[in-house]
């Protein structure tokens, strides 16, 4: 005889940024119903940023494509994601993000702008930003230079500098409700971003590595699959979780999933003329770690296209995860 207990619903909570959290999220819905995206409030590139500067809006950009993960309505996604071309005043910039900040200029809630918009968009689950503070990432150098703006440091070179010092220009304190998701949550995914400008911002918020250290939830990492040059050069797996638990906790992350399969040859071209290869998978470093290592085909070999105006083309990514094999892969380790 079952107990009821074990009909309950399992409770997810995603963390990250961008496209990682994007495809992990776009997969995991359909495994999961009570979900919850939190998501990095440190973006100031592209659309984002010249919403940031010339109206005054917290970062829409990694909310919509949370948003956009999480809705079943294709039209309704093409919109939210459709970007203005051309030459004009509206070049760059997505509908999604225009609608969020207009909605957050009317209300003076950027909750409510992202309420509404889930909304719209029939999401399963539910995103939160995880700090309502405006917040602006700072890099120190050894020498105590600083660069300013999560954009500027990802397009600066700091690889030489094993241990980077990140901060906010001001404290930027946890949004309550996501540190209430993340103390109820059953699981909770790091989705794979990069590690500097997208997952690390989300550990500088006070209270967030409290939350994880004291959450009962499983915590998976989704390893990155290509290193960049001006960040993590040569990073294998566990470099990464070392620099995570430098800033959340030691022992925090459980388990790791890393990729196992290949790009085809013509991808690693592209990518070894930008000085970009593959994360290295560090099996002598990952045996006897304090967190489970977990391989596995985790790589999509589907064609990434991206729009000719997007601002950022120049630094999207073309390899990137097979959301459906990550999505299972979290099931397994859930159920196990």
């Amino acid at each position: 005889m079952f107990m009821e207990s074990s009909f309950k619903t399992p409770n997810f909570v995603v963390i990250g940024g961008g496209t990682g959290s994007f495809t992990v999220l776009s997969a995991l819905k359909y495994y999961v119903q009570d979900i919850t995206a939190l998501v990095s409030m440190a973006d100031d590139g592209g659309s984002t940023g010249l919403l940031r500067d010339e109206l005054g809006v917290l970062p829409p950009g990694d909310i919509r494509q949370c948003l956009v993960a999480l809705s079943d309505s294709p039209h309704l996604r093409e919109l939210f994601n459709f970007r203005f071309p051309g030459e004009g005043s509206l070049a760059g910039h997505t509908f999604g993000n225009l609608f969020l900040s207009a909605i957050e200029m009317q209300s003076n809630d950027f909750a409510e702008a992202i309420k509404v918009a889930g909304e719209v968009l029939r999401i399963k689950g539910r995103v939160l930003p995880i700090t309502l503070d405006d917040c602006r990432l700072i890099y120190t150098d050894k020498d105590g230079n600083t660069i300013k703006g999560e954009h500027q440091i990802e397009m600066a070179d700091i690889s030489a500098d094993k241990q980077p010092k990140l901060s906010y220009e001001q404290p930027a304190n946890i949004n309550n409700e996501a540190k209430d998701a993340i103390l109820k949550a059953d699981m909770i995914v790091i989705a794979p971003g990069s590690l500097y400008t997208s997952l690390i911002p989300l550990l500088l918020v006070e209270g967030v590595p409290e939350a994880l250290q004291n959450s009962s939830a499983k915590v998976v990492y989704v390893a990155n699959l290509v290193n960049k040059p001006n960040e993590t050069k040569g990073y294998g797996v566990s470099d990464y979780v070392k620099e995570l638990e430098r800033y959340a906790g030691a022992g925090v992350i459980d388990a790791v999933l890393y990729n196992t399969d290949q790009p085809d040859q013509d991808t690693l071209d592209q990518y070894y003329a930008k000085e970009e290869f593959p994360v290295e998978v560090d099996l002598q470093n990952l045996i006897g770690a304090s967190y489970e290592p977990i391989g596995g085909k985790f790589l999509s070999h589907k064609k990434t296209i991206i729009g000719p105006d997007d601002p950022l083309s120049h630094i999207r990514s073309l390899i990137r995860h097979d959301a459906d094999a990550v999505a299972r892969a979290l099931m397994k380790i859930y159920y196990s």
